[in-house]
Protein backbone atom coordinates (compact mmCIF):
# COMPACT_ATOMS: atom_id res chain seq x y z
CA UNK A 1 0.00 0.00 0.00
CA UNK A 2 3.05 2.94 0.82
CA UNK A 3 4.34 2.16 -3.27
CA UNK A 4 0.41 3.05 -4.28
CA UNK A 5 -0.12 5.93 -1.70
CA UNK A 6 3.26 7.51 -2.94
CA UNK A 7 2.11 7.19 -6.69
CA UNK A 8 -0.96 8.81 -5.54
CA UNK A 9 0.71 11.61 -3.87
CA UNK A 10 2.86 12.06 -7.02
CA UNK A 11 -0.67 12.42 -8.99
CA UNK A 12 -2.25 14.43 -6.86
CA UNK A 13 0.63 16.88 -7.07
CA UNK A 14 0.76 16.85 -10.70
CA UNK A 15 -2.98 17.60 -10.72
CA UNK A 16 -2.04 20.64 -8.27
CA UNK A 17 0.52 22.08 -10.61
CA UNK A 18 2.88 21.60 -7.79
CA UNK A 19 6.59 20.61 -8.60
CA UNK A 20 9.26 18.66 -6.52
CA UNK A 21 10.09 21.43 -4.30
CA UNK A 22 6.42 22.61 -3.50
CA UNK A 23 5.94 18.93 -2.78
CA UNK A 24 8.46 18.36 -0.36
CA UNK A 25 7.61 21.95 1.65
CA UNK A 26 4.33 20.34 1.94
CA UNK A 27 5.81 16.90 2.89
CA UNK A 28 7.67 18.75 5.49
CA UNK A 29 5.65 20.89 6.59
CA UNK A 30 2.65 17.97 7.51
CA UNK A 31 5.08 15.08 8.52
CA UNK A 32 8.39 16.83 9.23
CA UNK A 33 10.10 14.64 6.87
CA UNK A 34 10.74 15.89 3.53
CA UNK A 35 11.36 12.16 1.58
CA UNK A 36 8.93 9.95 1.51
CA UNK A 37 10.83 7.27 1.96
CA UNK A 38 11.12 8.24 5.18
CA UNK A 39 7.42 8.00 5.93
CA UNK A 40 5.40 5.67 7.26
CA UNK A 41 2.31 4.90 5.76
CA UNK A 42 0.52 7.04 8.30
CA UNK A 43 2.40 9.54 7.61
CA UNK A 44 1.89 9.02 3.55
CA UNK A 45 -2.23 9.48 4.03
CA UNK A 46 -2.04 12.38 5.99
CA UNK A 47 -0.27 14.12 3.09
CA UNK A 48 -2.30 12.72 0.50
CA UNK A 49 -5.37 13.97 2.90
CA UNK A 50 -3.95 17.59 2.77
CA UNK A 51 -3.30 17.16 -0.91
CA UNK A 52 -7.61 16.36 -0.93
CA UNK A 53 -8.13 19.67 1.64
CA UNK A 54 -6.48 21.26 -1.28
CA UNK A 55 -8.60 20.47 -3.89
CA UNK A 56 -7.47 17.50 -5.41
CA UNK A 57 -9.94 14.70 -6.46
CA UNK A 58 -8.00 11.19 -7.23
CA UNK A 59 -10.10 9.04 -9.94
CA UNK A 60 -10.21 5.50 -9.94
CA UNK A 61 -9.32 3.83 -13.20
CA UNK A 62 -11.10 0.96 -14.15
CA UNK A 63 -14.63 0.09 -13.26
CA UNK A 64 -16.49 1.99 -12.08
CA UNK A 65 -19.49 0.61 -10.23
CA UNK A 66 -21.21 -1.83 -12.62
CA UNK A 67 -20.95 -2.76 -16.18
CA UNK A 68 -24.26 -2.46 -17.18
CA UNK A 69 -26.10 -5.32 -17.36
CA UNK A 70 -25.41 -7.89 -20.70
CA UNK A 71 -29.53 -8.21 -22.17
CA UNK A 72 -31.81 -5.31 -22.54
CA UNK A 73 -34.17 -6.90 -20.42
CA UNK A 74 -32.29 -6.73 -17.37
CA UNK A 75 -31.04 -3.41 -17.70
CA UNK A 76 -34.94 -2.66 -17.89
CA UNK A 77 -35.38 -4.31 -14.53
CA UNK A 78 -32.57 -1.35 -13.54
CA UNK A 79 -34.23 1.24 -15.05
CA UNK A 80 -37.48 0.74 -13.42
CA UNK A 81 -35.57 -0.16 -10.01
CA UNK A 82 -33.61 3.40 -10.38
CA UNK A 83 -37.07 5.46 -10.99
CA UNK A 84 -38.47 3.67 -7.93
CA UNK A 85 -35.46 5.42 -6.17
CA UNK A 86 -35.65 8.40 -7.60
CA UNK A 87 -39.05 8.78 -6.74
CA UNK A 88 -38.42 8.25 -3.21
CA UNK A 89 -40.43 4.52 -3.08
CA UNK A 90 -37.16 2.46 -1.71
CA UNK A 91 -35.58 1.70 1.49
CA UNK A 92 -32.59 0.60 -0.09
CA UNK A 93 -32.32 2.00 -3.73
CA UNK A 94 -28.92 0.80 -4.56
CA UNK A 95 -28.29 -2.72 -6.42
CA UNK A 96 -28.22 -4.48 -3.09
CA UNK A 97 -31.76 -3.32 -1.97
CA UNK A 98 -32.91 -4.64 -5.09
CA UNK A 99 -31.03 -8.05 -5.19
CA UNK A 100 -33.05 -8.03 -1.42
CA UNK A 101 -36.04 -6.69 -3.08
CA UNK A 102 -36.26 -10.30 -5.73
CA UNK A 103 -35.02 -12.47 -3.03
CA UNK A 104 -37.59 -11.53 -0.71
CA UNK A 105 -40.32 -11.41 -3.60
CA UNK A 106 -39.71 -14.55 -5.26
CA UNK A 107 -37.44 -16.78 -3.60
CA UNK A 108 -40.58 -18.92 -2.37
CA UNK A 109 -41.67 -19.28 -5.87
CA UNK A 110 -38.52 -20.07 -7.84
CA UNK A 111 -36.71 -22.19 -5.08
CA UNK A 112 -33.17 -20.04 -5.06
CA UNK A 113 -32.36 -16.64 -6.81
CA UNK A 114 -29.42 -15.99 -8.09
CA UNK A 115 -26.82 -13.55 -5.95
CA UNK A 116 -27.10 -10.83 -8.29
CA UNK A 117 -29.83 -9.74 -10.79
CA UNK A 118 -27.69 -9.84 -13.59
CA UNK A 119 -27.04 -13.61 -13.23
CA UNK A 120 -30.88 -14.02 -14.01
CA UNK A 121 -30.94 -15.70 -17.40
CA UNK A 122 -34.51 -17.20 -17.42
CA UNK A 123 -36.79 -14.66 -19.31
CA UNK A 124 -39.63 -15.53 -17.56
CA UNK A 125 -38.08 -15.13 -14.08
CA UNK A 126 -36.97 -11.51 -15.60
CA UNK A 127 -40.67 -10.59 -16.80
CA UNK A 128 -41.78 -11.32 -13.21
CA UNK A 129 -39.55 -8.65 -12.13
CA UNK A 130 -40.39 -6.38 -14.43
CA UNK A 131 -43.84 -7.15 -14.14
CA UNK A 132 -43.96 -6.35 -10.57
CA UNK A 133 -41.63 -3.06 -10.69
CA UNK A 134 -44.40 -1.68 -13.28
CA UNK A 135 -47.04 -2.74 -10.59
CA UNK A 136 -45.53 -1.87 -7.66
CA UNK A 137 -45.02 1.96 -9.88
CA UNK A 138 -48.17 1.91 -10.50
CA UNK A 139 -49.61 1.96 -7.24
CA UNK A 140 -47.26 4.58 -6.56
CA UNK A 141 -48.10 6.77 -9.10
CA UNK A 142 -44.94 6.75 -11.02
CA UNK A 143 -45.10 7.30 -14.45
CA UNK A 144 -42.55 5.72 -16.05
CA UNK A 145 -41.16 8.20 -18.40
CA UNK A 146 -40.24 5.44 -21.49
CA UNK A 147 -38.48 8.26 -23.85
CA UNK A 148 -36.02 8.98 -20.88
CA UNK A 149 -35.23 5.84 -19.58
CA UNK A 150 -31.26 5.75 -21.03
CA UNK A 151 -30.63 8.44 -18.51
Amino acid sequence: MTRQTQRLIHVGCRALAMDQEDRRALQLAVTGKESMSDMSEAELKAVLNRLKENGFKPELKGRKGHVSAPRADLRLVHVLWRKLGDAGELERPGRGGLNAFIRSRFEKNWGTVPADIDMLREHEKIDQVIQALKAWGERAGIDFDWEDHRR
